[in-house]
């Protein structure tokens, strides 16, 4: 399972993605890449896309996507504040299908 970052998450939440091959949006030199475009360039390479963005879901047709998105709600995008959604965010991966939009917290 290949699972994609988005830019406005803290870097560290990938050590606690460990059992999955993760990376973030800068690593992938797409840093500033607007949202269709990342999505088109996501679902070539990734199973599963984390973001923060809730309007994601309202400016794309993301049911027709080979992706599935993960949308964090957190009262900001601070590790600590989103580290204890790591179970549930676990949870949205093992059921993941294409299309799917899965907001946790």
């Amino acid at each position: 399972m290949k699972v994609l970052l988005d830019e406005c998450l803290p870097r560290r939440l990938l050590r606690d993605l460990t059992r999955y091959s993760a990376t973030t949006v800068p690593r992938q030199g797409w840093a500033g890449t607007k949202d269709v475009e990342l999505i088109r360039l996501a679902e070539e390479e990734f199973d599963v896309f984390i973001t923060m963005d809730s309007n994601l879901a309202f400016q794309q047709n993301l049911h027709a996507i080979n992706l599935c998105i993960v949308v964090l709600c957190a009262v900001n995008s601070r590790y600590e504040t989103l580290q204890p959604l790591i179970p549930e965010v676990l949870k949205a991966i093992e059921t993941v299908r294409p299309g799917a939009i899965i907001t946790v917290g």
